[in-house]
């Protein structure tokens, strides 16, 4: 089986759609299997950039399939506004389907998102997406499928029995409450575009698999905003970890080959929650700068970290990851010491695994090692032997403390500013 699972191993924006477009390069098909439109990320095509949102990476490659899984919880109109800006500016759509059992969000779920952000003891920062509630309808099972959001009629008979409970909690909060008809209106050309896409992708991406296609499964976020394995509450309401991979898509669990964690070549987090490595200085800024920290979706600023071998011999545990993707280690570019944060210190006791609890988490202070940093700029690289041997040290610690093999680095935003070390796919270069 020809099949990569690639893995966010840290809090997220870790570069992975840089990653699977490099792959989908060499693909059969892209399967985006959880999340929503709360996730993002820039794929820098033709010296051009594409903020994709809920649309997988590989709809660059004009002759991959994209798969938007079960797994997913859809905005329509976000979908329907991304398939048409890809449209204008000359990318072929066409090979996309849609599971018809991903759950919708509807404007109201962004609402519900508001407020329960307001309420929460501890506001974890959510983007506001309604990706929260739509999952919490999932498993209320009081939510609509896009099978059925596209007939016009189910959609309707459903909205008119849906809206009476949550119009009330509206007008409770202040808030205006919906119209069944100008939802109706509101959707009614994106039903039309979206329909041809809806079909059942379990089927689809099980006999690619059987078929031995190079297939590619993408994820969302990282593996510290899991809803079981991250730094909970502060997470997202999905798990994006490769075990979660065959219940999302539908496929069985030992169709999972490869699994490559990807991580920045130092930490990032975006919003409220604990983060051991986080520092705040003259250098912190630097690397914000030279590295474009900013969130794809939100704007927001990202904070600032080491590298964290506990936190990715974490993501390595739960994810079964066979290889690491360094990515942005040119950022590192006139940062003395380099510093790799190898356990953390708790009541006095030196621990290497993360606390469940995040009051316990947070008393958790970084052990690290420093290492010589370098000078040279690197985004034209093509080999480890061209590093400078500052950085060639850096890699080697990585692989040395998670006794993993690097598969490729990255130097830079461009699809070839990736130096791959070992082969993905069989057959493949």
């Amino acid at each position: 089986m020809n099949t990569i699972a690639v893995i966010g191993a840290q809090w997220g924006d870790e570069g992975k759609g840089k990653i699977t477009d490099y792959l989908a390069m060499k693909a059969d098909m892209v399967v985006r299997y959880q999340g929503g439109d709360n996730a993002g990320h820039t794929i820098v095509f033709n010296q051009d950039k594409f903020a994709l949102h809920l649309i997988p990476s590989g709809i660059f490659n004009p002759g991959a399939t994209n798969v938007m899984a079960n797994g997913m919880v859809i905005n329509p109109s976000a979908l329907y506004e991304e398939l048409i800006m890809l449209e204008k500016r000359g990318i072929n759509t066409s090979k996309l389907y849609i599971s018809d059992r991903a759950h919708v969000i509807l404007p109201y779920h962004k609402m519900l998102d508001a407020i329960n952000e307001r309420m929460r003891l501890h506001p974890v920062g959510t983007t506001h997406k309604g990706i929260g509630p739509t999952y919490v309808d999932k498993a209320n099972r009081v939510g609509i499928r896009m099978g059925d959001f596209v007939d016009k009629q189910r959609f309707k008979t459903w909205l008119e029995k849906q809206l009476i409970p949550i119009n009330i909690l509206l007008k409770d909060a202040g808030y205006e409450p919906y119209s069944v008809a100008k939802l109706l209106q509101d959707f009614d050309p994106i039903q039309d575009r979206l329909r041809p896409l809806i079909c059942d992708t379990s089927t689809l991406v099980y006999q690619a698999i059987q078929a031995n296609k190079k297939v590619v499964f993408e994820g969302a976020q990282g593996t510290m905003l899991c809803l079981d394995h991250g730094t909970y509450p502060f997470v997202t309401s999905s798990s994006p970890t490769a075990a979660s991979i065959p219940l999302n898509v539908g496929i069985p669990p030992q169709s999972i080959k490869q699994v490559v964690g990807i991580t920045k070549a130092y930490t990032t987090r975006v919003g409220a929650g604990v983060f051991a490595t986080e520092f705040n200085n003259e250098m912190s800024e630097k690397i914000r700068k030279q590295g474009n920290e900013y969130g794809t979706t939100t704007g927001r600023a990202r904070r600032i970290g080491w590298l964290d071998i506990v936190n990715l011999n974490h993501a390595k545990r739960v994810n079964g990851i066979t290889s690491l993707a360094i990515m942005l280690l040119d950022v590192l570019k006139g940062i003395h010491p380099l510093k790799i944060c190898t356990s953390y210190q708790l009541d006095g006791k030196t621990i290497d695994t993360i606390p469940a609890s995040i009051e316990t988490y947070d008393l958790c202070q970084p052990v690290t090692i420093e290492m010589p940093g370098f000078d040279t700029d690197i985004s034209h690289v093509k080999s480890f032997e061209e590093l400078p041997i500052e950085a060639q040290n850096y890699l080697l610690k990585i692989e040395s403390l998670t006794d993993l093999p690097i598969g490729l680095f990255s130097v830079g935003p461009d699809r070839e500013q990736t130096v791959i070390l070992k082969p993905f796919f069989k057959d493949i270069d």
